[in-house]
């Protein structure tokens, strides 16, 4: 009975920051605010004009709103990029904040986006290793492919864990240093400014719920190959 509540705990805690998010996001993506003059990738095209970042580019996506420093563009999912609802404008205006942090060569930002590029050959280096790990252990006399396989595991999840968690801070500027007071600044009406916050919130805790199922995923796949 002990083990069932824990693993319950666990569940509720790994995910139900999900569920949270999603209906946050969902609740101010439903109705246009009359206030709006434009969408939210008028806004974000808008925002970078005004502070000067012309050669960043803003595009529609199905892959998720996000800026991709590589090519230096804001993408905004169809719901955001043609939407007048308060999701759409903050999100935005959110997504925007990461292209003043790439401006601006802020140092946690740029140790995020090298991580993130790291993870990608750490995946594969992890993925040999895990292959790979019974030739390994012949060719090197190694005691047991175990701690092969382990490390394997590691690149593969455990480095991601890493970004995800280097990831938040980030995600918090983003949202309450940049976006925040931009939008209170002639952006939103003074009620709207509680629910922007939520959805700011909303944002960030993204990466908190992301990080806390990978290290689920993570302590999963560290108990198997442990067996």
């Amino acid at each position: 009975m002990a083990y069932l509540v824990i693993i319950v705990l666990i569940l509720a805690v790994v995910y139900l920051p999900q569920v949270w998010v999603a209906r946050v996001l969902a609740r101010y993506n439903r109705e246009a605010e009359e206030n709006f003059p434009g969408t939210g990738g008028e806004l974000a095209r808008h925002l970078l004009e005004r502070f000067g970042l012309d050669g960043v580019g803003v595009e529609r996506t199905d892959t998720g709103d996000h800026y991709d420093p590589q090519q230096r563009c804001v993408r905004l999912t169809p719901d955001k990029f043609d939407g007048k609802t308060l999701t759409a404008i903050t999100v935005a205006a959110h997504e925007c904040g990461h292209a003043l942090q790439h401006a601006a060569q802020e140092p946690l930002f740029l140790w995020r986006t090298r991580l993130a590029v790291s993870a990608v050959w750490a995946a594969r280096l992890g993925s040999f290793l895990l292959f790979a790990a019974p030739m390994l252990t012949l060719a090197t006399r190694a005691p047991s492919p175990g701690l092969i396989s382990l490390l394997g595991g590691f690149l593969i999840m455990g480095f991601g864990v890493v970004v995800q968690l280097v990831t938040l801070p980030v995600e918090l500027d983003a949202s309450f240093r940049k976006a925040l007071p931009v939008l209170r600044n002639g952006y939103l009406a003074p009620e709207q400014v509680p629910a922007a916050r939520r959805i700011l919130s909303a944002a960030a805790w993204t990466y908190v719920a992301a990080s806390l199922a990978s290290l689920l995923n993570f302590w999963r796949w560290m108990a198997v190959l442990r067996r």
